[in-house]
């Protein structure tokens, strides 16, 4: 009989596998690295193009932010102008003002009414004058109320009976009267028709 020693061969075959082993763990750890390696790569492209975007959104926000200064300087310069001009225009109206009150009292007074006093505080203007009939002093509220560009919310203050005496020595039955009315600014401001009318004519 003829007797073969297996050891040697089996010792063999268990080294092989084992090599085997140690080769196919070292392949997968380098695969590994490899992949850590470049996901690593392009995470960090990632990171840096994203930056870099960071950085241009800023610089364009910067950019945004002064003009946004610029804008909010401008507007305020400009609302500064409107407030000048508003004022100079009502510089201008308010200067003009009594030649309309007047010119504007004129057209409203009926007659037989002679106006003997004109008072101005800020917008209400007192109007003082003498009428020939209760009639006369109603009609001159009318006017004022409805038909006037200048003229609103008159009030009578006061009316009451008076004698006086005409140039031939007969005594005559007269009213009077003292009643305020407001001054408004009409949209379109009429034009003064020549010089201003004297408060105490007759209309």
């Amino acid at each position: 009989m003829i007797l073969i020693n297996l050891l040697p061969h089996r010792e063999e075959k268990r080294r092989a596998r084992k090599r085997s082993f140690f080769v196919g763990v070292g392949v997968a750890a380098i695969a590994g690295l490899v992949v850590v390696g470049v996901w690593y790569s392009v995470l960090q492209q990632l990171t840096t193009a994203q930056q870099d975007r960071n950085a241009f959104l800023k610089a364009e926000i910067a950019k945004l932010e002064t003009q946004i200064k610029d804008i909010a300087n401008l507007r305020s310069e400009i609302e500064a102008l409107k407030a000048r001009q508003k004022a100079v225009e009502d510089l201008q109206t308010n200067r003009n003002v009594p030649v309309y009150l007047l010119d504007e009292l004129v057209k409203q007074t009926p007659e037989g009414i002679y106006l003997t006093s004109i008072r101005q505080a800020e917008n209400v203007v007192t109007v003082s004058g003498v009428a020939q009939t209760n009639e006369r002093v109603s009609e001159f509220l009318r006017n004022t109320q409805y038909n006037s560009k200048w003229l609103e919310r008159p009030e009578l203050v006061e009316i009451k009976a008076a004698s006086v005496q005409t140039a031939n020595r007969e005594q005559r039955r007269l009213f009077d009267f003292s009643m305020r009315v407001s001054i408004k600014r009409p949209s379109a401001p009429p034009a003064a028709g020549g010089a201003a009318p004297a408060p105490g004519k007759a209309a």
